[in-house]
């Protein structure tokens, strides 16, 4: 439709997306743009049917909206750049690490980790809640299940973070994003290179002695899952808990009601996980030639799933625009459907949840510095990079 512009690049659009989100599915459920060159879908019913449907929908190049060659996306994403039946056959293999049963085995570390990051801090009265908490968090838990030194850790979030930014309105990766992601694939050869030597209990040491179709992983293979599991495991769930803390503020009816009945920070969870989830879209490409919503979509052409946007479909979801931590959420998809329903879905609930947890116990009465907030720039990635609080300090 005319005078609608959805550039996933511009930095306008991130500060928020969904006045766009609803005209797309008002106007142009099934988008063109011709410019960059992607097709977008952002109802609920359309985006749950291509997750679904993997034999027209693939994920060879990878999810990100830049189009990757196969063997860059595979060397970066694991099984995320895989279709089935491989992708079924490697999700199998790497699943074994987060069953519900390993998961709950991690709770009391995960717990122990929280609780000493907000000692570090709840004496002062004021800290980053995304530096200091949020974005630790998640990467000492990746860390200690892929056994990566604890002095290794703020380096290889920072690498991280540069690998995802984005410039604005810029529909091509940054320099600095490419070298973080060689910087990232170097570190984990020597990872790799060190448990091929000498094995441990971690989990880079099993996937090395793992066999997928009767023969081992290979290197890259084991590499690439390295480099999701810090991208993806990391950076996602910090933006979710960064999220969650920001629109609870934003809503003190809700805050009061989170305050009065602690067994509603689950609810919390999965309301921002509706309402403003980190992940905002995930990239196609289309494998055969297909009529959707009277749009003709052709082999090769780019499509991007907006997860935000469907997460915000009023034919699901009643007062979509509204953050209320009461409703259902059960059709949400931010951690995708079918065959690649997010691995980590569990273990990221998990963080976020003993996060929040931690702030509603600890430092209930915080205040948000609503000018010292900073935004990450991702056309995939929504969230804080920095978000400064006041509270009443504590023993």
């Amino acid at each position: 439709m005319p005078g609608i512009e959805f550039n996933p690049y511009s930095y306008e659009l991130h500060e928020d997306p969904y006045p766009t989100y609803r005209a797309l599915r008002d106007h142009a459920p099934v988008y063109r743009n011709e410019a960059l060159g992607f097709w977008a879908l952002s109802r609920h019913a359309d985006v749950v049917a291509a997750f679904k449907d993997t034999s027209t929908f693939s994920n060879a190049e990878g999810v990100a909206l830049e189009r990757s060659s196969q063997a860059q996306a595979s060397a970066t994403a694991s099984f995320l750049a895989m279709d089935p039946p491989r992708h079924d056959h490697m999700r199998a293999l790497v699943s074994r690490g987060f069953t519900p049963r390993r998961v709950a085995d991690l709770e009391e570390r995960v717990r122990v980790l929280t609780a000493g990051y907000v000692d570090a801090f709840v004496r002062a009265g004021r800290c980053d809640l995304i530096q200091d908490l949020a974005a630790k968090l998640p990467m000492a838990v990746v860390s200690e299940l892929l056994g990566i030194p604890e002095a290794d850790r703020d380096r290889l979030r920072g690498l991280a973070d540069t690998v995802v930014h984005r410039e604005d309105g810029k529909a091509t990766i940054p320099p600095a994003a490419i070298e973080a992601s060689q910087q990232m694939m170097l570190y984990f050869r020597d990872l790799v290179a060190e448990r091929a030597q000498a094995s441990g209990s971690d989990l880079v040491s099993a996937l090395l002695e793992s066999e997928l179709e009767g023969a081992r992983l290979s290197v890259p293979e084991v590499l690439a899952f390295l480099f999701l599991m810090v991208i993806a495991g990391n950076e996602t769930t910090t933006k979710l808990i960064g999220n969650a803390i920001y629109w609870l503020w934003r809503n003190p009816s809700e805050r009061d009601r989170v305050r009065r009945d602690p067994q509603l920070i689950n609810n919390w969870v999965e309301e921002t996980l509706r309402y403003d989830g980190s992940t905002q879209m995930l990239a196609r490409s289309v494998a055969r030639e297909v009529e959707w919503g009277g749009k003709r979509l052709r082999v090769g052409d780019r499509l991007l799933l907006l997860v935000g946007a469907a997460n915000r479909d009023e034919r699901v979801f009643p007062d979509p625009d509204r953050f209320d931590i009461r409703r259902d959420t059960g059709q949400h998809v931010a951690f995708g459907k079918g065959a690649h329903f997010c691995l980590g879905a569990s273990l990221a609930r998990l963080e976020t949840r003993a996060a929040l947890e931690a702030i509603q116990t600890r430092l209930p009465d915080f205040e948000i510095d609503v000018a010292g907030l900073v935004r990450v720039h991702s056309p995939n990635v929504r969230g804080f990079a920095s978000m400064p609080v006041r509270f009443t300090p504590t023993p």
